[in-house]
């Protein structure tokens, strides 16, 4: 094994060897266009269990309207309307945005990961320079899970059926 260790000075020489151009890699990088209907909004789909949310965002004072109600009266448990909340917060635009959004499926928590989750990605179809806050504080990800299937011959997807010995 080499007893001389590296630093990260010699990747640029590396770089130059191998034909690589440092200078225009660094110039042909153009940042993401936003995505922007006519009506000036952004859309997204937002998904948790089997819950899918449509989501709208435009420039606004900050409402949020979830299937026509405002989130606080169809979200009653505070614990979701803070999940709801979370990527306007992280991204620092509470009261910029207004968000529009239908959602269908699974129950009360799935629908806020959802409503949380197509926020999120809306936000970045807006303003793609928030791609790097959303992605770090985990909101961009789709929480994949979901509940297992029933198995025959069992109760439900684990839980076997009462033993009887005698």
């Amino acid at each position: 094994m080499s007893e001389t260790t590296q630093g990260l000075d010699g990747l640029k020489d590396l770089a130059g060897e191998a034909g690589v151009d440092t200078a225009t890699v660094a110039d042909d990088f153009v940042p993401a266009e936003p995505k922007i209907d006519a009506q000036g909004r952004a859309y997204a789909t937002g998904k948790r269990k089997t819950a899918v949310a449509r989501v709208w965002i435009k420039p606004g004072s900050g409402k949020i309207v979830v299937n026509n109600k405002d989130y606080t009266a169809y979200f009653g448990r505070p614990v979701l309307q803070m999940i709801l909340k979370q990527p306007l917060e992280a991204a620092e635009r509470k009261d910029q945005f207004d968000v529009f959004c239908t959602v269908k499926g699974s129950g009360p928590s799935g629908q806020a990961g959802a409503v949380r989750h197509g926020i999120a990605r809306a936000l970045t179809f807006y303003e793609p320079g928030l791609r790097t806050v959303l992605k770090r504080g985990g909101f961009l990800t789709r929480d994949s899970r979901a509940v297992e299937r029933k198995k025959y011959g069992k109760k439900k997807a684990r839980r076997s059926f009462q033993f009887s010995k005698r």
